[in-house]
C-alpha cells in the first residue's frame, strides 16, 4: 500500500536503483517505490533521470513539480494508466445524462453536508442555514445550491470580508491544499483508464481535469479544517506540510478505517461503479471524526 507524500524542498539529484527512489543533495535518502504515493518536487534546482521518471509513471506514482516560488504548477500525467483505457473510455462516454446529474447532486449534498459539520463543531450558526440548502438540492443542482453554501460557508469561518479571489495567505493555503487533493484524484482517474477532461457537471474548455474537479468536491472540507487551525502568518513549507499531510489523515468508509489518500480510492472506485451500473446507491462517501 502507498502512504508516503515525498517532498522534495532542496537541490538533488533523483534516480533510480533497484526500484527504490535515491536522493542524493545536502541530505541523501533511499525509498522503495512501492512505499511512495505523491513525490512533490518544490525545487526547480532538481534534476531527475529519466530512468526514474518512466518507472514512477509505470507504478502511477503521481509527481507534482513546483515553480520558483515553491507553488505547484503542473504534474505527470502517464499516457496509460490502465489496461483496457479505450474500452473505459467508450463506456465514460456513454455515461447516461440522467445518471450524472443525480451523482452530481449527491456529490453537492455530501460537500454540503461536511461543511455544515465543520460549522457545527464551530458553534456556527449558519450551519442550519447549509441544512435547508441540503434539502433544496436539485437532479444537477439546477438552483446552485452549491455555490449559495459556499459563500455563507466561507464568510462564516473566515469573516465577512473574505472573498476566494482576494490576494491572501488563506486563499494561498487552499489554492496549494485544492492542488495537492487535485493530484490526487487525478492520479485515481488516469489509473482507473478515464479521461479527466471529461466532467459530469465542470466543463470548461480551458480545464484539463473538469471530472477531478467534479469529484474532489466532498473532501475540500478536510483542506479547510486545516488551514483554520493554522495562524497563518505565513505561507511556507512548513505550513505546505500541513496541508500535503491531509492525504494521511484517517477517514473511514465503507466501514473501515483509511488514509484520506485511499479512500480517495475506494470513493472513485464506487463513483465509476454507479456510473457505469446506472445506480447511485453504489457510492460511498467517506466519514471522520471532526
Amino acid at each position: 500500500m502507498t502512504w508516503r507524500i515525498v517532498v522534495i524542498s532542496s537541490r538533488a539529484k533523483l534516480d533510480l536503483r533497484l526500484n527504490t527512489l535515491v536522493v542524493r543533495g545536502e541530505r541523501s535518502a533511499k525509498i522503495h517505490l512501492g512505499e511512495i504515493a505523491l513525490l512533490m518536487i518544490e525545487n526547480t534546482a532538481v534534476s531527475l533521470t529519466a530512468a526514474l521518471i518512466a518507472e514512477l509513471s509505470k507504478r502511477k506514482i503521481k509527481v507534482v513539480f513546483c515553480d520558483e516560488k515553491c507553488n505547484p504548477c503542473c504534474e505527470a500525467v502517464p499516457y496509460y494508466g490502465s489496461h483496457d483505457t479505450s474500452a473505459k473510455i467508450k463506456d465514460q462516454m456513454k455515461w447516461r445524462q440522467e445518471t450524472k446529474l443525480l451523482l452530481w447532486s449527491e456529490i453537492v449534498a455530501e460537500k454540503i453536508r461536511k461543511q455544515r459539520d465543520l460549522l457545527k463543531l464551530l458553534d456556527k450558526a449558519e450551519s442550519a442555514m447549509l441544512d435547508s440548502y441540503i434539502q433544496q438540492i436539485r437532479p444537477g443542482d439546477t438552483t446552485n445550491r452549491e455555490g449559495h453554501a459556499a459563500k455563507v460557508y466561507f464568510n462564516a469561518i473566515f469573516g465577512m470580508d473574505f472573498t476566494r479571489t482576494a490576494d491572501s495567505f488563506i486563499n494561498a493555503a487552499l489554492n496549494y491544499g485544492y492542488t495537492v487533493l487535485l493530484a490526487a484524484f487525478n492520479r485515481e482517474i488516469v489509473a482507473n483508464g478515464y479521461l479527466t477532461q471529461l466532467g459530469l457537471f465542470h466543463d470548461n474548455m480551458f480545464n484539463y481535469f473538469n471530472l477531478s474537479s467534479d469529484l474532489m468536491e466532498p473532501f475540500r472540507p478536510l483542506i479547510d479544517k486545516t488551514v483554520l487551525k493554522m495562524p497563518l502568518e505565513q505561507f511556507e513549507h512548513q505550513e505546505k506540510l500541513q496541508l500535503l499531510a491531509v492525504l494521511n489523515q484517517s477517514v473511514y468508509i465503507d466501514g473501515k478505517q483509511h488514509y484520506v489518500n485511499n479512500a480517495i480510492k475506494y470513493y472513485c472506485r464506487s463513483i465509476f461503479d454507479a456510473l457505469n451500473n446506472d445506480d447511485v446507491g453504489l457510492l460511498r462517501f467517506y466519514r471522520n471524526e471532526l
